[in-house]
C-alpha cells in the first residue's frame, strides 16, 4: 500500500525559550525594531513573575503538538494516509517558514495549517496562514489552511467542562451559583477590524453563547470582555477585563470567573494577565476570582484538532 504523507503544520505566537531570548523576540514583534530598555524591562518582569519564567510557555506548546502527533496517529491507523506534524511560530524559532521549509526536505507534497487559536481574525489566523501559504508555494507544497474551529462540538465541551468545575468550586464555597458573573474573553485587535467586518468578535460570541448553552448560564450571568490590549497609540477593542471588574464591584457583583476562550494553553496572557493582573484587581475589590483551566493538551481539545485537520484534507 502506497502511503500518502500529509504535513500538518501547527502554527502559534511563539515566545522566548529563555530569559535571554527576550529582547531578540520583542524585537521581532516590533519588526525588527528594538525595544526601549524601559519597554524591555517590563515584558522581562511579567515573565519573571510567572512560575517557572518562559520555559513552561514553550514547553507548553510543545506537548501540545506532540500530543496532536499522537492523536493524528491512532487516527490514521489502517488508512493508507499518514499524517506529519511539524511547529511554526509567528514570532520565535522555529518559524513558519521554518517549518514548511523542514516540510520541503522531508519530501512532503501536500499540507494542512492549523492555528493553535479557534477563532478567525484576519490580523491573526489569517496572518499566520498568509505566511504558511506563500512559504508553502516556493517548494510546490500543496497547502490548505483552516481559519477557524470556534463551535467544534468538541472544544465546547472541554470550554464546558470547565466552566461547570468552577461554577462547583464557587458553590462549594457558598456562593449562589446563578451569582457567580462569567466572563469570557480573548486577546483585543486593534478597533478597525471592525470595519473590515473581521468576524472575529462574532466568532467570539458564539463560542461564548455554546458554552452558556451547555452550562445552562441565564442571560444576565455572563458577558464578553477583552484582555491583553497592545500598547500602540491606535484604539483597540473594549472594555477591558481589568475595566470590567471595575463595573462589576460598582454593580455590587460579588463573584467573577474568568474563562478565556480566546487561548488554549497557559501563557503569559493567562498566567499573567489573569492570574496576577486580573486576579490582583480583583481582590482590591473585594470580588472572589476564580479562572477555568486552560486546556492545554487535553483529549477533546485534541479531538477538534484532528477532526479539522482530517476535515481538511482533499481527495
Amino acid at each position: 500500500m502506497t502511503e500518502r504523507k500529509i504535513g500538518v503544520l501547527v502554527m502559534s505566537y511563539g515566545t522566548p525559550e529563555s530569559m535571554e531570548g527576550i529582547e531578540a523576540y520583542y524585537t521581532h514583534i516590533r519588526r525588527g525594531h528594538p525595544p526601549t530598555s524601559e519597554q524591555l524591562e517590563e515584558l522581562s518582569s511579567r515573565y519573571e513573575a510567572i512560575v517557572g519564567g518562559v520555559f513552561p510557555l514553550r514547553e507548553n506548546t510543545n506537548k501540545q503538538v506532540e500530543a496532536l502527533q499522537r492523536t493524528l496517529d491512532e487516527r490514521a491507523k489502517d488508512t493508507d494516509t499518514a499524517y506529519v506534524c511539524y511547529q511554526g511560530l509567528k514570532h520565535a524559532a522555529p518559524f513558519i517558514e521554518d517549518g514548511i521549509q523542514a516540510m520541503a526536505h522531508d519530501g512532503i507534497k501536500e499540507a494542512i495549517g492549523i492555528v493553535l487559536a479557534p477563532h478567525y481574525s484576519v490580523m491573526s489566523v489569517g496572518g499566520y496562514l498568509k505566511r504558511a501559504e506563500e512559504e508553502a508555494n516556493k517548494h510546490d507544497i500543496a497547502f490548505s489552511g483552516i481559519n477557524s474551529y470556534h463551535l467544534h462540538p468538541a472544544l465546547i465541551e472541554a470550554l464546558s467542562v470547565r466552566v461547570r468545575e468552577q461554577l462547583d468550586a464557587f458553590v462549594g464555597e457558598g456562593a449562589p451559583r446563578e451569582e457567580v458573573r462569567v466572563l469570557f474573553s480573548a486577546h483585543s485587535l486593534p478597533t478597525r477590524i471592525l470595519e473590515m467586518n473581521d468576524p472575529y468578535p462574532e466568532q467570539l460570541l458564539d463560542t461564548s453563547r455554546a458554552i452558556v448553552k451547555e452550562c445552562a448560564l441565564h442571560d444576565a450571568q455572563w458577558q464578553f470582555t477583552w484582555q491583553s490590549a497592545g500598547q500602540t497609540g491606535t484604539p483597540w477593542l473594549g472594555p477591558d477585563i481589568l475595566d470590567t471588574l471595575e463595573t462589576l464591584q460598582e454593580e455590587g457583583t460579588r463573584y467573577a470567573l474568568s474563562v478565556p476562550i480566546g487561548f488554549v494553553s497557559d501563557h503569559l496572557e493567562v498566567l499573567y494577565d489573569l492570574d496576577i493582573e486580573a486576579s490582583g484587581k480583583a481582590q482590591e475589590l473585594g470580588i472572589s476570582y476564580k479562572r477555568t483551566r486552560s486546556l492545554n493538551q487535553d483529549p477533546l481539545y485534541m479531538k477538534a484538532l484532528a477532526d479539522s485537520i482530517v476535515g481538511a484534507v482533499k481527495d
